[in-house]
């Protein structure tokens, strides 16, 4: 396996590790162990400089971040040649607070926000963030249907769904680009969503692979155990690794390379 391996059959080169960018943007209701300060811009603008110069070329955000996609969309101006981005549709993060939205007319309105935030024409990748109703989302909400719509617009270029479940998994990667799950050392539930989405030529995006800073205490080397599940598995695309600390990215990116070349 290399550094850069393809999305599924999207056409897109992505490098093994992508940037999650939620502690750019939201500090509040998360689950990492340890609290954490919200970089400012000249912190946030040498992280990103550090990823590309690592060859990081895939950022995730979501509206759900904060103002992560505000804040990227300044920080990347005049780079967005150098970058694939990934955001989400269907979950707000206001006042501390959750909530859901899957309906087609809300898709519309938040990829057009978010086209604004992100300062950008086009969104690489969208995906839904699921509230874990994953198959409730798929069948019945119309929610991947508009995504679909805003491709052939042009809008976006690849979408899919952030799911919760393995049969939501399933169902996503029968029905769209890729699909964001979970696996790391202390779970790998969802493997036949990797399978699946290895048979039908789906990009499949790791969330959690470091289990959000809760890693197995028990292994020697956990990061570089993880980084040895994720990648010795052909079906995984890319893990996406939220830090905002320069020595964890930098370790994190060798980790992988030791895998991937």
């Amino acid at each position: 396996m290399t550094w850069l391996r393809p999305l599924g059959n999207t056409g897109m080169q992505i490098s093994a590790i992508g940037l999650g960018t939620v502690k750019l943007g939201r500090d509040q209701g998360v689950k990492y162990p340890t609290e954490f300060r919200i970089p400012d811009d000249r912190e946030a603008r040498d992280l990103l400089a550090l990823a590309r110069d690592l060859g990081i070329n895939l950022i995730d955000t979501a509206p759900a971040y904060g103002n992560s996609e505000q804040r990227l969309g300044k920080l990347l101006a005049g780079q967005r040649q150098d970058w694939l981005i990934c955001s989400k549709v269907g979950e707000e993060f206001e006042q501390g607070v959750s909530h859901f939205d899957f309906s087609p007319e809300h898709v519309q309105r938040s990829i057009v926000r978010s086209l604004e935030r992100l300062r950008c024409e086009v969104i690489d990748i969208v995906l839904v963030h699921s509230d874990g109703n994953d198959l409730d989302i798929i069948h019945n909400q119309g929610t991947l249907e508009a995504l679909a719509e805003l491709k052939k617009k042009g809008s976006i270029r690849a979408f899919g769904m952030s799911t919760k479940t393995v049969a939501g998994g399933i169902a996503a990667a029968q029905q769209s680009d890729v699909v964001m799950l979970t696996h790391n050392l202390a779970y790998q539930d969802e493997l036949p969503v990797l399978q699946e989405c290895a048979d039908l030529g789906k990009g499949a995006l790791i969330k959690k692979a470091l289990a959000s800073g809760h890693l197995v205490q028990n292994i020697e080397d956990p990061i570089q155990a993880s980084m040895e599940l994720l990648f010795n598995n052909p079906a995984v695309s890319a893990a996406i690794i939220g830090t905002i600390t320069p020595a964890h990215l930098k370790a994190n990116v060798a980790a992988a390379r030791r895998v991937t070349g």
